[in-house]
């Protein structure tokens, strides 16, 4: 890169990282993070166990965000310095390896910049994400499961933690549902443009005959809910079914009746767990997840969003949101934004950022002109 046009990406990066600084609110951030290092040194701090880890996260989260923000600060710097003293020694090597650098530093300040996009009311919760098979039979069911594992690889190249509430297994293969939490701030607000209806075409393993299947599956992703939430739901609301668990899983898991289902009578919403030992655990876990979907069409209905905040969609023909193509050629392909990678095996192993990032900047832009 010439010295002239290095230069000006060097002061364009510096440009976006002072924009970026005034919307994260820099002494704000500051302020709260001493608020919440005093409160983490208080004696009686695990006394309430659902508040330590709330305050603890938090401060996690903040500290995070602000190290990266200076870290990338830094970087930019040295990558300027560094591509100066090349071109005053002539040093081709130290050139190229500058120019290395600021590509890399380009697209963490990219990251971080999406990061600041996340400003919705909810956008700051972990998320619950919930699968469902749809048309396509058998390889739709296994279509479902590549999803859940898509996943739960992406969180975990993030160093994220997932608890699985629910896994209904097919019959021949794959899942009918599944329901998980990830447990990090800002996961609902970066993968709730994952919600809606996923394709994938490929040459189908369970036809003998070898011949090309279009299989569907539904993704949806809700706010998990804080204590601050209020979402009262009357005993009489709620019916309670308990039932042995199926699929894979240890003795204790399918050999008693431990597994529940709640349904809200008013509005037919129906959520399973069957993963924990016991029957409490597992009533306990489901109203988790049965309060946070409320919570979420309570809010959606509010707006008159219900789609976008639930992906209310029938997993079929003509309203899906990203294409995996495996046949005749290899493509994943998000419909809303044009973004696409040519590697589908890399996707589902959970090489998820692009389409997150394109999906976050996509959703903003939709709201600016739904605004004006």
């Amino acid at each position: 890169m010439a010295g002239p046009d290095f230069e000006t990406e060097i002061k364009q990066l510096q440009a976006t990282m002072h924009t970026i600084g005034q919307v994260l609110d820099l002494d704000g951030m500051r302020v709260e993070i001493d608020d919440l290092g005093e409160q983490v040194a208080a004696p009686d701090l695990w006394d309430d166990v659902d508040r330590a880890t709330g305050i603890t996260g938090r401060l996690s989260a903040l500290q995070g965000t602000l190290d990266r923000f200076h870290e990338l600060e830094t970087r930019i710097e040295d990558a300027g310095l560094m591509h100066e003293m090349g071109q005053e020694e002539g040093d081709a090597d130290s050139l190229e390896e500058a120019a290395r650098e600021l590509d890399k530093v380009r697209k963490a300040v990219e990251s971080l910049e999406v990061r600041t996009l996340l400003n919705g009311e909810y956008d700051a919760r972990e998320a619950l994400v919930s699968i469902r098979s749809g048309a396509g039979g058998v390889d739709a069911a296994d279509f479902a499961e590549m999803l859940m594992r898509m996943y739960v690889r992406w969180a975990e190249q993030h160093d994220y933690k997932v608890e699985v509430f629910e896994t209904s297994y097919a019959e021949e293969a794959g899942l009918k549902s599944a329901t998980f939490a990830i447990h990090a701030p800002y996961t609902y607000g970066t993968l709730s443009v994952e919600a809606g209806t996923h394709r994938l075409v490929r040459i189908s393993p369970f036809d003998n005959q070898g011949r090309r299947q279009t299989s569907f599956a539904a993704v949806e992703v809700v706010p998990v809910l804080e204590q601050t939430d209020e979402i009262d739901i009357p005993d009489e609301d709620i019916r309670t079914d308990v039932y042995r668990s199926g699929g894979p899983g240890g003795q204790s898991v399918n050999t008693t009746d431990s597994a529940v289902r709640l349904t809200h009578i008013p509005t037919g919403t129906v959520v399973s767990c069957q993963n924990e030992k016991s029957q409490l655990q597992n009533k306990a876990s489901a109203m988790v997840v049965l309060k946070a979907k409320l919570l979420a069409r309570k809010k959606a209905e509010e707006k008159a969003h219900l789609d976008s905040m639930r992906g209310d969609v029938q997993a079929s023909w003509g309203d899906q949101m990203r294409n995996y193509v495996l046949n005749p050629y290899q493509i994943v392909k998000d419909l809303r934004t044009g973004y696409e990678e040519g590697n589908p095996s890399t996707v589902f192993d959970g090489d998820l950022d692009g389409f997150l990032e394109a999906g976050i900047r996509w959703r903003r832009g939709s709201e600016k002109a739904d605004e004006n």
